[in-house]
């Protein structure tokens, strides 16, 4: 079934174009997911309701830019507002971990595999995980994350670099690079 089939199926409320759709984008949305969650549990119900919406709202796609994109957009802000609903944002963040730790220029080794580094997020802190993903893995600018968090953009700066020093001294520990490194642009590979 082509991608043009599905929508216009969806646009139906046709049970087997949105059984194709969602088989189709959701192991990758449920990663996306999973990169905000705090478990497995947190990660499906944030997947649920993502493709809830997505179904509600395939009327609104229209057809400018990947549709694929279209889904992520919805699923990120479903993780976003779970988040702020269940108050997992608003978890205490320990700044003991982060404080004066400045973060050194290098890359990551290519040969890093992409669920390692998935798990060493996951043990972040909730608002540096979700500031990190959004900026670093999403592509989101600082002051848009300051307006979807309802925080400063100077605060969104200090949990990215905050995430980015603990991240690295996670990684470090658990032996996955060799000595800490700052540019993160390989985080773009795991939206792949």
């Amino acid at each position: 079934m082509t991608e043009q089939a599905i929508i216009a199926g969806c646009l139906h409320n046709d049970p087997s174009s949105q059984r194709e759709l969602y088989s189709r984008y959701s192991p990758k949305m449920l990663s996306v997911c999973y990169r905000f969650a705090q478990n497995r549990e947190d990660a499906e119900d944030m997947l649920q309701e993502g493709f809830i919406k997505i179904f509600t709202q395939m009327h609104t796609f229209q057809n400018k830019g990947a549709f694929e994109g279209w889904i992520r957009r919805i699923i990120v802000h479903t993780c976003i507002n779970f988040l702020k609903k269940y108050k997992k944002f608003n978890e205490n963040i320990d700044l003991i971990y982060a404080q004066n730790q400045p973060a050194k220029e290098e890359t990551i080794p290519s040969i890093m595999q992409g669920k390692q580094v998935i798990e060493c997020i996951r043990l972040l802190p909730v608002g540096y995980k979700t500031v990190l993903n959004l900026y670093a893995i999403e592509g989101f600018s600082h002051k848009e994350i300051g307006e979807i968090l309802d925080i400063e953009e100077s605060t969104s700066r200090s949990q990215y670099t905050r995430a980015k020093a603990m991240l690295e001294t996670i990684l470090t520990k658990k032996r996955i690079i060799d000595k800490p490194k700052e540019d993160f642009k390989w985080l773009a590979v795991l939206n792949k």
